[in-house]
């Protein structure tokens, strides 16, 4: 079994520690927040024409999504090579995305394109950021955006978890294979969680592959988040639960 230790912050100058779940990634997203997503993300797009920001595009499941429900040039921010071999892939199968979609392979630390943005699409991203590089992020962002430009975001409260035992939070199965991801909390203090996850992929029920990571997390409070939104010169606009909005003056 391999063990890769990281904290989880996408940046291009790491080794792509993502790969080992790329083969699991959309199985177990799909069964997880992206069909919400699908349905709360549409209407905060509305108006949206011109060109969009997506971070941390991934495999693309979102930015399908936003190809879908505006007309605009998308710029997917993705380090992640293993996740970018899916994405590039998956554009190349629809000529109508294979124009339109412009693949950045770099964090969001790093972005820059060639004219400002009318929004930025962040989807299960944030967490990856911890405090002290959240700050640069949304000056980052907000250099990227039009004025008026909205960040879109999904976001909730969350109490701190409580370190136990590995459990599977889900098993897909793949033809005559079971692909497995199990997890759980290794500590848990102040915003950080250490988590260790475990990707199988079992035949019979012996598991014949095993990968495992350990990532850390970081989810601040809501109020934290609002101030440091506020303080980098965002306002904050309507959005349904689960969902935040936030637009340049």
């Amino acid at each position: 079994m391999r063990v890769i230790e990281h904290d989880h912050v996408k940046d291009d100058h790491i080794k792509d520690d993502y790969a080992v779940a790329v083969p699991f990634y959309d199985l177990w997203h799909e069964d997880g927040h992206v069909p919400l997503v699908r349905e709360l993300l549409p209407p905060l797009l509305k108006g949206v024409e011109r060109s969009v920001i997506e971070i941390g595009a991934g495999t693309g499941l979102i930015t399908r999504v936003i190809a879908q429900e505006t007309p605009a040039r998308i710029y997917a921010v993705e380090p992640s090579l293993g996740m970018r071999s899916v994405l590039v892939n998956r554009l190349a199968e629809d000529p109508r995305l294979l124009g339109r979609v412009t693949v950045l392979p770099c964090g969001a630390l790093d972005v820059e394109v060639d004219e400002p943005v009318e929004a930025i699409v962040m989807i299960s991203v944030l967490q990856s950021f911890p405090a002290e590089q959240r700050a640069e992020l949304w000056r980052v962002l907000a250099r990227q955006l039009q004025p008026g430009g909205r960040l879109v975001f999904n976001w909730r409260e969350r109490a701190l978890p409580v370190p136990g035992d590995l459990e599977v939070m889900g098993s897909y199965a793949v033809g005559r294979h079971a692909y497995e991801v199990a997890g759980q909390v290794l500590e848990a203090a102040g915003e950080s969680v250490t988590s260790r996850f475990v990707y199988r992929i079992r035949q019979r029920g012996v598991a014949i592959s095993e990968d495992e990571v350990v990532v850390t997390n970081h989810w601040p409070a809501g109020e934290r988040l609002a101030a440091e939104l506020r303080a980098a010169g965002f306002d904050r606009d309507a959005a349904p639960e689960g969902m935040e909005m936030w637009r340049l003056p």
